[in-house]
């Protein structure tokens, strides 16, 4: 395979501690390795990504795993290497955050492979990647997977406060709108899409930590304490979603309680103006023998005594403490 034929290789960097990066091609990863080791980054759902991945000695099932087409967040382990699948926030443009982004890696002694999607750039690896240049190095695979599953925290947790602060808004709303009840359904959906990956993470996460003889005493601390804070944010997704559904049958109460109101002021506005209407249909006829038709002062007595019919109805509602 010639090296312009490669479409699915993303980049590929050979690391040393306090040396900058070295960036190389599929050829020179065959180079003999002393105290590098390399970070290769691939797009699974290239032509050639198949190829890419048997260039680099994988066996045939790491390749499927690696180049599935749907992932669950988990970790296993096969001899020396350790295959791991997270989801991390999509901060792509004009993206929806609970629209999880896929990372699949596969970590060795000498080696990270990261294999994504096409169109399914995380924000968090370009992070980790920028961080290098500046000659920030990790000094294993294992710290440089460590170093991203943070920044995949990090993410997680910036959206995750996002959404707090959404449902503060809303909780300190005195009046709501159409807009605010939707932009509220909203937030409650995003809070349920992305703890549905979020909570398999966790455990993935906690697998990884069970690893004990792939990782140092320092690589377990740092570890475990990503796993603490992705439990920490699915218990928040958990509050916030319960938040969510307080606030939408807080704002039904009140849509509810409105609606009654009127209803009542209307039953009310009716029950004064009934008798009234009843006057007023009766008197109206267009027929002999109406009392009063001779009567100058007719007129008079009827409005005289229909207002005096709205009083005293009016005064047995306050009566009745109706009003």
């Amino acid at each position: 395979m010639e090296a312009n034929q490669i479409h699915a290789l993303l980049w590929a960097i050979r690391l040393q501690a306090d040396l900058a990066p070295q960036t190389i091609t599929l050829e020179g990863l065959a180079t003999e390795l002393n105290e590098e080791f390399d970070w290769i980054h691939l797009q699974a759902d290239s032509p050639d990504s198949v190829a890419c991945l048997q260039k680099l000695n994988l066996d045939r099932e790491i390749i499927d795993a690696l180049c599935t087409s749907e992932t669950r967040p988990k970790a296993l382990q096969f001899g020396e290497g350790i295959l791991v699948y997270l989801r991390g926030i999509n901060r792509n443009p004009e993206a929806d955050p609970e629209d999880m982004v896929s990372l699949r890696m596969w970590v060795t002694k000498d080696r990270l492979i990261s294999v994504r999607r096409k169109n399914r750039r995380l924000v968090s690896v370009q992070d980790v990647k920028d961080e290098l240049t500046k000659s920030n190095i990790p000094s294993s695979p294992l710290n440089l997977m460590l170093r991203i599953i943070t920044r995949l925290t990090d993410r997680i947790s910036e959206t995750v406060d996002d959404l707090d602060e959404q449902l503060s808004e809303f909780e300190a709303l005195e009046k709501s709108e159409l807009h605010d009840r939707l932009k509220l359904s909203l937030v409650r959906r995003q809070s349920a899409a992305i703890r549905r990956y979020l909570a398999p993470q966790r455990d993935a996460l906690d697998s990884l930590y069970r690893f004990n003889k792939s990782l140092t005493q320092e690589q377990a601390f740092e570890l475990r304490d990503q796993t603490d804070r992705t439990t920490r944010y699915v218990e928040e997704l958990d509050l916030a979603r319960e938040r969510a559904m307080v606030l939408q049958d807080e704002l039904r109460n009140r849509i509810a309680e409105a609606q009654g109101m009127r209803m009542y002021v209307l039953s009310l506005v009716t029950a004064i103006f009934l008798p009234l209407s009843f006057l007023t249909g009766v008197f109206g006829m267009n027929v002999a023998g109406l009392p009063g038709t001779e009567e100058p002062n007719a007129f008079n007595y009827l409005a005289i005594g229909m207002v005096t019919l709205a009083v005293v109805s009016l005064i047995g509602m306050l009566w009745k403490r109706w009003l």
